[in-house]
């Protein structure tokens, strides 16, 4: 089962990330969310209503109006410690445990410091909720694809396609294969250090030296 998390970034507008939201089992909407996307809801699901299962987050992005309004599925977290992206997958694992897909729409734009956090978060979800490497997660905008990995992995990108890798490990040696320029003597000590690459093969392969987190960034 799939479910769509939708965060208060720049809410989609090209068809692949709508049509995760259109056709997911579960939609869950960060509080300060829920005026985007109910402005949005009538193109993605036909002039169909479809409101989202759950409103989650501390409530501080919300108009009280919409607040009021939509009472009943108000989900309220009053801590701190993490914000409502990581509320709204605490909740959604905790309400729906047989979701094996996760989808984080709307969680870039804006503010950098936003983007730049909800990103690093899905290298700390594998921690923070166990199974989540059994699952699918990935963060979708109308500009990339974004998802995490934890060791060696051959993924399917498609010959041409723009790849980048980040990591927070500076131990960490990528050595890879079907890459236009190599990461094997790549030190991650800075973001930026194994952006702006390119598949030169269908296949690529990332070959981990040892067990750790990074995030792959395709056009």
């Amino acid at each position: 089962m799939t479910a769509a998390i939708i965060c208060n970034g720049s809410f989609p507008r090209k068809d692949y990330p709508r049509y995760l939201i259109g056709s997911a089992d579960f939609i869950i909407c960060c509080d300060g969310a829920l005026g985007a996307y109910l402005k949005a809801m009538p193109a993605i699901f036909g002039g169909r209503k479809r409101l989202p299962d759950a409103v989650v987050g501390d409530m501080d992005s919300i108009t009280s109006g919409l607040r009021k309004q939509y009472d009943g599925i108000i989900v309220h977290y009053e801590e701190q410690d993490y914000n409502d992206q990581t509320k709204a997958v605490r909740y959604l694992l905790e309400q729906h445990p047989e979701v094996d897909c996760i989808h984080i729409l709307a969680a870039t734009g804006k503010r950098a410091d936003h983007t730049i956090g909800n990103v690093s978060l899905l290298m700390e979800y594998a921690r923070l909720f166990p199974g989540m490497k059994d699952r699918q997660l990935d963060m979708v905008s109308d500009y990339e694809t974004i998802f995490p990995v934890w060791d060696t992995c051959s993924l399917a990108v498609g010959k041409g396609r723009k790849v980048s890798i980040i990591s927070p490990d500076n131990t960490l040696k990528i050595k890879s294969y079907g890459l236009e320029y190599s990461t094997e003597n790549v030190i991650f000590d800075n973001w930026w250090k194994a952006t702006l690459n390119k598949a030169a093969e269908d296949e690529i392969k990332l070959e981990f030296s040892h067990p750790s987190a990074a995030v792959i960034f395709l056009d």
